[in-house]
């Protein structure tokens, strides 16, 4: 007998049961915190990913009677900032020819490109069938396109069976065994780890590091609970700086980071770089406890020290991870240069779906030219693996 299922549509995390939402994240073998309800609720709550920014939730839900199998994150969005899966170009095309983009749909975490799961279900049925919802709903609401972004491959591959495109982009993450054959499969120190990179990598990173230091920069860690009201703000203080350097406003805001800091302690990590005893700069890290597993983040600076992003960013990071059992760092989006500091590149993925056929049919034969480059890139990349002996 067929089940009966019931696609139901949410305005709010808030109209889905925590406890109901987290069941169905911990059936992954290795879940981001970014998908936790309290970390979507904090994104919500904070006024960061709402309509008035443009990211109006629509969170799409299957039951089987009283029980939830399935639900993802879906988002109405009328731009395309904060995704980092571009699609600036496929916007232009549609209004080149009078067609309209936006509204589109995003199945994603804001602001966030952190590989992981973004269909929660209880089994590969559910899974096809909330992406079959997620093409209803965006034919009754007249969206242009759905986007699966940083998904699992078995995701993706539902996705594909139904017809949707898959697209790839590039991170750079570090992991316990990157380095030589170790008998133990682990790093002791940062300076075993260092023996692993070839000499001239070595070199840099020992030089890189004396710059911060002959500036008379040290560092202090703090996690957890221990993180004070007074660290959370000199952070958003950096944080904000940096963004506004840059000429943008940040997406994120003060009452995001005071409710993630309330609602999941134990989930950060915090560099604050000091000089004779004050601030200057401070780096801000996600954690997976029980899967030693670090993300980097954030990071903002109130005054300049030549080589303080890559030390505050990328070694004390590093540092911390080797000393404390974590298995892997991933640096988040985009950055060659991470390469450098032992961060290798690791395809990421996404599926994607367009209502207009013939701009379906042109977006695929893009993505198709697009993967060879990621591919001929990927090879150049692995030339310039900096470990002493790259595996095969």
């Amino acid at each position: 007998m067929t089940k009966d299922y019931v696609t139901r549509v949410h305005a709010s995390p808030d109209s889905i049961a925590a406890t109901d939402w987290d069941r169905l994240v911990a059936l992954d073998p290795d879940p981001s915190p970014f998908i936790g309800h309290a970390y979507l609720k904090a994104l919500h709550d904070s006024g960061a990913a709402t309509e008035a920014t443009g990211w109006i939730p629509r969170f799409i839900s299957l039951h089987e009677g009283d029980r939830l199998v399935g639900a993802c994150p879906l988002y109405v969005k009328s731009h395309s900032y904060g995704e980092y899966v571009f699609d600036w170009s496929w916007a232009q095309a549609h209004e080149q020819h009078g067609l309209a983009y936006y509204p589109k749909g995003l199945v994603a975490i804001p602001f966030t490109p952190v590989p992981g799961v973004r269909l929660l279900a209880e089994s590969r049925t559910v899974r096809l069938l909330l992406l079959k919802a997620l093409e209803q709903v965006a034919r009754t609401w007249g969206l242009s396109s759905l986007h699966l972004l940083f998904a699992r491959p078995q995701e993706l591959e539902a996705a594909r069976e139904l017809g949707w495109m898959w697209r790839e982009t590039v991170q750079f993450h570090w992991a316990q065994n990157a380095g030589e054959d170790l008998s133990s499969g682990c790093f002791t120190d940062f300076e075993h780890f260092l023996s692993s990179l070839q000499q001239e990598k070595r070199k840099k990173i020992r030089q890189e590091r004396r710059k911060v230091a002959g500036a008379g920069v040290v560092f202090r860690q703090v996690a957890g609970r221990d993180i004070t009201q007074d660290d959370w703000a000199f952070f958003w203080r950096c944080y904000e700086r940096t963004y506004l350097e840059h000429g943008n406003p940040p997406y994120l805001n003060p009452d995001f980071f005071r409710q993630v800091s309330d609602r999941m302690p134990a989930h950060w990590l915090m560099f604050i770089a000091e000089r004779e005893g004050r601030p200057l700069a401070c780096s801000l890290i996600a954690l997976d406890p029980l899967r030693r597993i670090a993300y980097g983040r954030y990071w903002g600076a109130l005054e300049r020290v030549d080589c303080l992003h890559f030390e505050a960013c990328y070694y004390q990071p590093l540092q911390w991870c080797i000393a404390n059992g974590y298995r892997r760092f991933e640096g988040g989006a985009q950055g060659e240069h991470k390469m450098a500091r032992a961060l290798l590149p690791v395809r990421a993925m996404s599926a994607h779906w367009l209502a207009h056929p013939a701009f379906a049919g042109a977006v695929d034969r893009f993505l198709e030219r697009e993967r060879q480059g990621i591919a001929h890139y990927l090879d150049h990349l692995k030339e310039r693996d900096p470990r002493r002996h790259p595996a095969p």
